[in-house]
């Protein structure tokens, strides 16, 4: 791919809406009502159904959607198209949740995941153990994003932005509108990022119908093993996605902010409704092109196939010009839904470290000093993740994954302590540790070059984690009844 894909006026255009999140940022400063931890975290608790829905639709479809996905797609074929049903177990998790989570957080005024955990084990090593799971899953969640951000700037201006200056530009910009107006600055850029990323995959997805002849056309273009049902080993592959996702990106600390933020119970719902469909808008209509850019461009491999949807776009914007409207469009909707992100998952490490580490050390500071705080660690966090974006070599969607495998060690304490009163902070705190413990042996076995695969029997080593977790806490769970029995009797 040769040359600039942005026009100089599609480059001032998007300038122009990059900068533009700065006022944004303004307009949320002048709107806080003070400088308490709630109204710069949960933007005062009052979010709407279409603010929070477009918030948590920008939030969870980010650069892994536009890149890594189309990337997946690219190396894996036809069996990526179960990605679908991968997002749709997340609405899922939610339900079984969300909406007691949201009763809780108002009652006893939640600010982080921390908040809730601290209440319901009334233990503070457990409530440390998770918030540093969260930051560093989190963080990881940042370095994707700001890797796919310095491709997508990269690409788009045919080098004229490095990798490198792309993404420090853009970290400097989503910091800066974060630190003015904290979750209601983060709301209402994510509503503009959202509709623009809705926009941007449609588009998209119908310049390849049209051009290309989508999914049908690309059927006959390639080998069959492309087209082949899964292997069993794959079948696992695929449960094994879906456990982790399902425990892993429902539990996302900036998600469970979203929860905490939202206006009344019935805006939370409405807002989960309507995330039912977006998989089938989103998630499906980019594994299409992947799939279809496969048997276009063939012969990528590694990080190379991440640049899929950006090749295809050229490719379609040099036969014909028509389509460079368009190509704006998607560059915009995929920078976009990645500060979506990334300034979310910011938030969420700002808000959890200043919360539930930095306040036991200073219980004496006031709302104004924990406030002025977290932005100062929010910088800070984001510089070391841009350095870090900048040298890791992984694929985005292998480092999905490590997050993930860590993240949903804190399921159980979410979901089942949510529901089952009888969990106590040993069940879950042993179980964390167990999980977590494993999850990272395999993990780290695997890039040390050992004989032990990352996903051994076709199953990442977070389900195995989780699995032991779950083991762990049954085992401690029927012990205590067992105790609890004898001793009633």
């Amino acid at each position: 791919m040769n040359g600039s894909l942005l026009s100089s006026g599609g480059t001032i255009f998007l300038l122009f809406y990059l900068f533009s999140l700065i006022g944004i940022g303004l307009i949320g400063r002048f709107a806080r009502k003070d400088n308490s931890m709630a109204d710069f975290y949960l933007a005062g608790r009052g979010m709407g159904f279409f603010v929070l829905f477009l918030t948590l639709y920008a939030t969870q479809y980010s650069g892994n959607t536009l890149i890594g996905f189309a990337g997946k797609a690219y190396r894996n074929g036809f069996t990526s198209l179960v990605t679908v049903t991968f997002m749709c177990s997340v609405i899922g998790a939610y339900y079984i949740f969300a909406p007691k989570l949201f009763r809780l957080s108002r009652k006893y005024k939640f600010i982080t995941l921390g908040d809730f955990i601290q209440y319901r084990y009334q233990s503070t090593p457990l409530t440390i153990c998770i918030t540093i799971l969260s930051i560093i899953a989190l963080g990881n969640y940042i370095i994707t994003n700001l890797k796919a951000i310095g491709i997508i700037v990269e690409t788009s201006t045919g080098g004229a932005v490095p990798f490198v200056s792309g993404i420090i530009l853009l970290s400097f910009i989503m910091v800066i509108y974060e630190t003015l107006g904290g979750m209601r600055s983060v709301a209402w850029t994510d509503m503009i990022q959202g509709v623009l990323l809705l926009l941007g995959v449609v588009f998209i997805f119908i310049l390849v119908q049209v051009h290309y002849g989508g999914l049908v056309s690309s059927q006959i273009k390639v080998n069959t093993d492309f087209w082949s049902p899964p292997s069993w080993s794959e079948k696992r592959l695929w449960l094994s996605t879906i456990i982790i996702l399902f425990a892993g990106i429902s539990v996302y600390p900036h998600a469970i902010q979203r929860i905490y933020s939202a206006r009344d119970e019935s805006s939370l719902k409405k807002s989960f409704q309507i995330m039912v469909f977006m998989p089938f808008v989103t998630t499906l209509f980019i594994i299409t092109v992947g799939i279809v850019g496969a048997t276009q461009f063939s012969g990528l491999s590694g990080k190379d196939t991440e640049h899929i949807t950006l090749l295809i776009l050229s490719d379609l914007a040099e036969k014909n010009p028509l389509v460079s409207p368009a190509l704006v469009l998607f560059i915009s909707a995929a920078i976009a839904a990645i500060m979506s992100t990334v300034d979310s998952a910011l938030l969420a490490i700002s808000s959890l470290f200043t919360q539930d580490i930095y306040r036991r050390v200073k219980p004496r500071s006031d709302e104004k000093h924990l406030t002025l705080f977290g932005k100062i660690f929010s910088w800070i966090i984001m510089a070391l993740a841009a350095l870090l974006a900048i040298h890791l070599p992984h694929t985005i969607w292998r480092l999905m994954e490590i997050k993930l495998e860590l993240l949903c060690q804190i399921a159980p304490a979410i979901i089942l302590g949510i529901h089952i009163h009888k969990l106590n902070k040993q069940m879950i705190l042993s179980g964390i540790l167990a999980g977590t413990g494993v999850a990272l042996f395999i993990i780290g076995s695997n890039m040390m070059g050992l004989s032990i695969p990352a996903k051994p029997w076709g199953i990442h080593a977070g389900v195995w984690g989780l699995i032991i977790n779950c083991l762990v806490v049954w085992i401690l769970y029927l012990k205590e009844n067992k105790k609890r029995s004898a001793i009633d009797n």
